[in-house]
C-alpha cells in the first residue's frame, strides 16, 4: 500500500511567510523567462527586496499592516507582458503546492491571482496610453 503524502501545513506563521517568499524568489531566479527580468533589467537588491516582500505577503495573509509601499508603479517601467504574470502565477503556485496546504495558502493563490491579473491590466493599458 503506498504512503500517503505527507501533510503540508498552512500558512500560519511569519517563518512560514518567509519559507513562501524565499522558496518562491528561488525559482524566480532560476526560471528563464523571469530570473533576467528580476536579475538583468530591474537588477534587484535582493537583500533589500526580500524583506520587503516579507512585509508584503505578511500584511497580505497575516493582516500585519506592515507593508505600506506601492508596488504598481515599480513594475510599469519593466518589458513584461502576460507571458510573464502567467510564469510568475505558475511558479507561486508551484511553491504554494510544495510547501503549504489549507485555507491561508488557497488565500494567498487568490490573492497572487487577483494581483497578476490587475497588474497585467494596468500594464496594458498603460502602454495603450503611451502609443497615443
Amino acid at each position: 500500500m503506498p504512503a500517503s503524502p505527507t501533510p503540508r501545513p498552512d500558512i500560519a506563521t511569519e517563518a512560514d511567510i518567509r519559507t513562501l517568499v524565499d522558496r518562491f524568489y528561488d525559482k524566480v531566479n532560476q526560471d528563464a523567462l523571469l530570473g533576467p527580468v528580476f536579475n538583468a533589467i530591474a537588477r534587484v537588491h535582493w537583500p533589500a527586496h526580500l524583506p520587503i516582500m516579507y512585509d508584503f505577503w505578511s500584511s497580505v495573509l497575516l493582516g500585519t499592516a506592515r507593508y505600506k509601499g506601492r508596488p504598481f508603479p515599480k513594475h510599469l517601467p519593466l518589458p513584461i507582458d502576460a507571458t510573464h504574470f502567467r510564469r510568475w502565477l505558475e511558479l507561486f503556485y508551484q511553491n504554494l503546492d510544495e510547501h503549504f496546504q489549507g485555507p491561508k495558502a488557497e488565500e494567498a493563490r487568490q490573492k497572487a491571482h487577483n494581483i497578476a491579473t490587475m497588474f497585467e491590466y494596468r500594464m496594458r493599458q498603460n502602454s495603450s496610453l503611451s502609443v497615443l
